[in-house]
């Protein structure tokens, strides 16, 4: 009788123990998710700074300053848990704020403003962040899947609802594809 409680009792604190571990993780990748919206959001806020400031030497690249703006705003639009359409929204951006740097190539003066490098080093600094946090988020969504696909954790998983989370990934192939270097 008292071996059959024992056996109770201790299948009840592993159930506890994974129960805890699943919130844990679960709350680890919230977390992450929370830090990528955090940088997200700093870009989309130094966006329009740098915007202006290349408005006043690129006046006829009006068609991609006009896309970076609206894409900004296409990417805020994004539901704050749909990992992928944000992935895919940011992604967009991305690309075409990589055009808007690189007309200051074509713009010697305005590569030589003050205001412009300093929103190009923000900006850069700020792409690096983002890499981090995705990779931190990565990581919590990792975690969190293998807990919720491993067994014997699966059976609490299932039974409480716990769920996979989804990858901060690229799905542009050409951000993935390895530039070509000529000299």
């Amino acid at each position: 009788m008292y071996i059959i409680l024992g056996l109770i009792v201790l299948i009840a604190l592993y159930a506890v123990f994974v129960y805890n571990g699943l919130v844990r993780a679960r709350q680890m990748a919230e977390e992450a998710w929370s830090g990528i919206d955090v940088q997200l959001k700093r870009r989309a806020d130094l966006i329009p700074n740098l915007i202006e400031t290349v408005k006043g030497y690129a006046t006829h690249e009006k068609t991609t300053l006009e896309e970076v703006v609206k894409l900004r705003n296409q990417a805020q639009t994004v539901p704050a848990g749909d990992v992928a359409g944000r992935a895919q929204a940011e992604g967009l951006l991305g690309a075409a704020l990589g055009r808007v740097m690189a007309l200051a190539e074509a713009y010697p003066d305005l590569k030589a403003n003050e205001n412009f490098r300093e929103l190009q080093t923000s900006l850069e600094t700020m792409e690096s962040e983002i890499q981090m946090a995705r990779r931190y988020y990565n990581g919590s969504a990792r975690d969190l899947n293998v807990k919720v696909e491993s067994f014997p954790s699966n059976l609490v998983a299932n039974q409480f609802g716990f769920t996979k989370r989804e990858y901060f990934e690229i799905t542009n192939e050409a951000d993935r594809a390895v530039p070509s270097v000529k000299f």
